[in-house]
């Protein structure tokens, strides 16, 4: 462990009682994860569950072809792994970092021999607290399967920035409109029509796979309907996710 924890956390981890942290801390490890990196494909056995802290992961469905569709971002709200706990050993998707950072990991035996403890009270918080994120990430996996059905890329984009916004540190997301066009499993060239009405209207500044959010409210007045499904519940399951203040162009001129 090193000064990393005092900067950026786990919400699922910082939610333990004292008596399950010291279980598992001796045993979380401090990982450097950059971008692009696969931890699972689909169907490997699952030998770590990783708790992101200033990094995202992907879930992506890749069919016959070779062509990938995201079907869930995962952040500092949550965890890589969650076969585990339903009664399954191997992933059904691959989990690739597409905003590089660190993540705490943990062997699966080790987590799941606590997961184990619900029945030892008050020693269920983590049971219970795994479960809640599980109920949450299927809503946003069943959300993102209804946007990508139905909206336009430039609402799908908006929900993608506003997600990742939600689980990084600042306003500042790297990625490049090839890997975005990847996830939300359309063209290279509508991404980049998207991106560029978005940087026209002053919402965004995008330069060489660094997009700068200037104006969050502006996004969420374009997004559909998806976003706020999946924030709201997570909200209510995991409250801490959403408790900081939106960037606007108004904010940030007051820091200026």
């Amino acid at each position: 462990m090193n000064a990393i924890y005092s900067l950026s956390k786990s919400y699922l981890l910082d939610a333990l009682n004292a008596d399950q942290y010291e279980r598992l801390f001796p045993h979380l490890e401090l990982v450097s994860l950059p971008l692009g990196e696969v931890l699972y494909e689909s169907g490997c056995q699952l030998n770590y569950v990783y708790f992101p802290i200033t990094c995202i992961v992907a879930l992506l469905y890749l069919t016959e072809n070779g062509t990938s569709t995201e079907i869930a971002v995962i952040g500092n709200e949550g965890f890589i792994g969650i076969a585990l706990f339903m009664g399954g050993g191997t992933m059904t998707h691959r989990a690739m970092v597409v905003s590089e950072g660190y993540a705490y990991r943990i062997r699966t035996h080790l987590i799941l021999q606590e997961f184990n403890r619900f029945e030892e009270r008050p020693n269920g918080a983590l049971h219970r607290l795994l479960l809640q994120y599980i109920q949450a990430l299927m809503t946003q996996i069943s959300q993102t399967a209804v946007c990508n059905r139905h909206h336009t890329v430039n609402q799908q984009l908006c929900r993608w920035l506003l997600l990742s916004l939600d689980r990084l540190p600042d306003n500042k997301i790297t990625m490049t409109q090839e890997l975005i066009a990847n996830m939300l499993g359309v063209r290279r060239e509508s991404v980049t029509d998207a991106a560029g009405k978005l940087q026209h209207a002053g919402m965004i500044d995008y330069h060489r796979g660094h997009i700068t959010v200037l104006d969050r409210l502006r996004l969420e007045a374009q997004v559909c309907e998806c976003y706020q499904v999946v924030k709201d519940e997570f909200s209510r399951l995991i409250p801490a996710l959403y408790v900081r203040p939106p960037v606007t162009s108004h904010s940030r001129a007051m820091r200026e």
